[in-house]
């Protein structure tokens, strides 16, 4: 049982007030074109892994408690603010009220709220994520034990949240390995390992043979995707699989973009050009990746690195598409409305903080990094390892993005900048500064300020879909 004294009551207090304003004005929550798509099958009780099967497995279930996305805006925004509530009021607990305050105005940041609103799996995955780790830092904050029940609740928690998204489990399993009172940082890599590949291994298992998930072939999006890079880089190569009439064809319908993987799927002359690689096995077509990568190493490294810089948003033109949420639902025949006026209002705000640093993932991981380092030797503490348990999550998950990630949606973003965010506050009150190395303190300035420069001098690239599928970004200090 959560008992609250007097200083942790008022944070919950104020958590609670947030959630109910959160609610009023997102209601019944925004539902972008993946949510549509979703709730098409939450309705039919037909489930494919495109999308996450346990996700539209759970919204079936909770139709009867409210109509259209309601119930899992409810789920993620009560998840979301009662983790930072309980954080927030653990710190209060041990006389550290100001930085307890500061953890529910990162709650507010635009783009974390904006985002929070929209019925999707990352806010879904947000809202279970921190929830889970409330849970476990009211009591770890004050080095005290989790009780079994809260423990329970964490671990169902997380485990939807590993579920909830595909790559979850890069994001997760260092941050659940280093809620465990383990100083050796040996055993929590270890630790962080044996999750990995647990989660990994028992997410196809959980979605197909429990929840009855059909396959959709979404496994193969990521080989496609690098083996036409590197056939546009290496045409001809019998190592890729595609004939140089294939990899023309990849040139002329301009299939292949840092930006995302959607051409590929979408646009007809690409389409017929992978068409004989979509026909094999996801199995097969990850080891033609792997041949086709020694084989072709700087062509697949290239590929590689302008995705990766695509997607952190580090080189990259102004008013890049994708950071910030609609204001309103898809348009749908499903049921599923749109927030009013406010939301609309609080969305136009979060894009606006969408044209600031706030949203360039990079920066945040630079901010990561730059903590990281500074707890080296320092000595333990509850807020240290909670914090470093928070910098490893982010850390891992971005440097994923470097062999998978397909998009470049903000939104994949929105954890690891969000568990950065938390750990500067855990950290904030003695963290060592002068542990820092100077000169990585002078190379995350010269990277912050080549973004500036690509940011004021690349002409602004398309807004719409459409647009965006023939976009080649103009990369002056990268090459594509």
């Amino acid at each position: 049982m959560i008992y609250a004294s007097r200083p942790a009551r008022y944070p919950l207090i104020a958590a609670a007030a947030l959630l109910l304003a959160s609610l009023v004005v997102f209601a019944p929550g925004v539902a972008e074109y993946d949510s549509v798509e979703q709730f098409r099958q939450v309705l039919s009780g037909r489930y494919d892994d495109w999308h996450p099967p346990v996700m539209a497995w759970l919204w079936r279930r909770l139709l009867p408690f409210g109509d259209g996305a309601t119930p899992l805006l409810v789920l993620q925004l009560t998840g979301y603010w009662l983790g930072l509530g309980l954080i927030a009021g653990a710190l209060a607990r041990i006389g550290r009220a100001a930085a307890g305050w500061m953890i529910l105005m990162i709650g507010l940041l635009p783009p974390f709220l904006g985002w929070q609103a929209v019925v999707l799996k990352d806010a879904q995955l947000v809202g279970a994520a921190l929830g889970a780790f409330g849970l476990v830092a009211w009591w770890r904050l004050r080095d005290r034990p989790v009780p079994v029940a809260a423990a329970l609740l964490a671990a169902l928690l997380f485990g939807y949240a590993l579920l909830v998204r595909a790559n979850a489990a890069f994001a997760l399993a260092p941050l659940i390995a280093g809620l465990f009172p383990v100083r050796r940082a040996g055993a929590l890599i270890a630790a962080s390992g044996v999750l990995l590949v647990l989660a990994l291994a028992l997410a196809g298992p959980v979605n197909h043979q429990l929840i009855g998930a059909a396959s959709s072939g979404v496994e193969k999006t990521q080989p496609l995707y690098d083996l036409a890079g590197i056939a546009v880089r290496a045409p001809g190569s019998h190592a890729v699989g595609l004939s140089r009439e294939a990899a023309r064809q990849l040139r002329a319908n301009d299939c292949v973009t840092p930006y995302f993987w959607d051409p590929l799927g979408d646009t007809p002359g690409c389409v017929d050009a992978v068409a004989a690689l979509k026909a094999q096995r996801g199995g097969d077509l990850y080891l033609r990746l792997a041949n086709a990568a020694l084989h072709h190493p700087l062509a697949y490294l290239a590929q590689r690195a302008a995705h990766w810089n695509m997607t952190e948003r580090w080189l990259v033109p102004a008013r890049l598409a994708g950071a910030a949420p609609t204001g309103g639902s898809e348009p749908n025949n499903l049921g599923l409305a749109s927030p009013g006026p406010q939301a609309q209002q609080w969305m136009w705000l979060v894009a606006q903080a969408m044209l600031t640093p706030i949203a360039w993932p990079f920066a945040w991981l630079l901010l990561a990094l730059l903590l990281l380092v500074g707890t080296r030797r320092w000595r333990h503490a509850p807020p240290r390892q909670l914090a470093i348990a928070l910098l490893a999550s982010a850390v891992t998950v971005e440097f994923s993005f470097l062999a998978i990630s397909i998009a470049t949606d903000l939104r994949y973003h929105l954890w690891p900048m969000l568990a950065t965010a938390l750990a500067a506050v855990l950290l904030a009150d003695t963290y060592p500064l002068r542990r820092v190395p100077a000169w990585m303190v002078l190379v995350a300035g010269l990277c912050l300020a080549a973004a500036v420069a690509e940011r004021a001098t690349l002409p602004e690239p398309p807004q719409e879909y459409q647009g965006l599928l023939h976009w080649t970004p103009p990369l002056s200090l990268l090459p594509a």
